[in-house]
């Protein structure tokens, strides 16, 4: 599933990403990637499922999405993700195409408050990694696209617990859901739509 294509995309993105860290690059002119590990488990959640349907809000130059749809690619399904930022879509666009998974992975660029309401379709999992401010009403957008059984992550609950310590709250003290912290690196929530 992981073949040499695509771990040479994630070898690069993670130096280039290392890279800009070390030279103090502002964050909103990085690739704000997920750290390795998040890619892995995001992987390991997608890759056992057949016809996994993924909506990605945040997608920046495509490290999460190459992950997910090397997960998504064998036993069927797709990635749609979500990016304002058209510098990298455009890098979206090139990493996920030079990664070999053009065919189950798809963009959708603008702002997802805009394009993700417009979105008309159901999906088993979302991954939430956007501005930490807007978590909460795209979690209400992305809400109505899922059915039970399926499992919303969102990154960096741990890291940005002042902003999204509220998030994870709400998430795990709503009765149609089962929501628990994993503090793996900045910390993901999981959510699992029960009704």
């Amino acid at each position: 599933m992981l073949d040499d294509r695509v771990r040479r995309v994630l070898a690069r993105l993670e130096e280039e990403d290392a890279d800009e860290r070390a030279r103090g690059v502002p964050p909103d002119r990085r690739a704000r990637q997920v750290a390795r590990a998040t890619g892995q488990f995001l992987f390991a959640l997608v890759a056992p499922q057949t016809d996994c349907e993924v909506l990605e809000i945040g997608g920046s130059r495509g490290y999460s999405s190459i992950w997910l749809a090397a997960g998504v690619r064998y036993l069927g399904g797709r990635v749609l993700s979500l990016e304002v930022d058209a510098a990298k879509a455009q890098a979206w666009r090139r990493n996920v195409d030079e990664a070999g998974l053009a065919g189950w992975a798809e963009l959708v660029e603008g702002d997802a408050h805009e394009t993700l309401p417009e979105v008309d379709d159901v999906f088993d999992v979302v991954f939430l990694d956007a501005e930490k401010e807007d978590y909460e009403r795209l979690f209400e957008v992305a809400r109505g696209k899922l059915e039970p059984g399926a499992l919303v992550v969102a990154d960096n609950v741990v890291s940005h617990a002042e902003t999204l310590g509220a998030y994870s709250r709400a998430r795990q003290a709503d009765p149609a859901l089962e929501s628990v912290t994993v503090p793996l690196v900045r910390g993901l929530e999981l959510s699992v739509v029960l009704r």
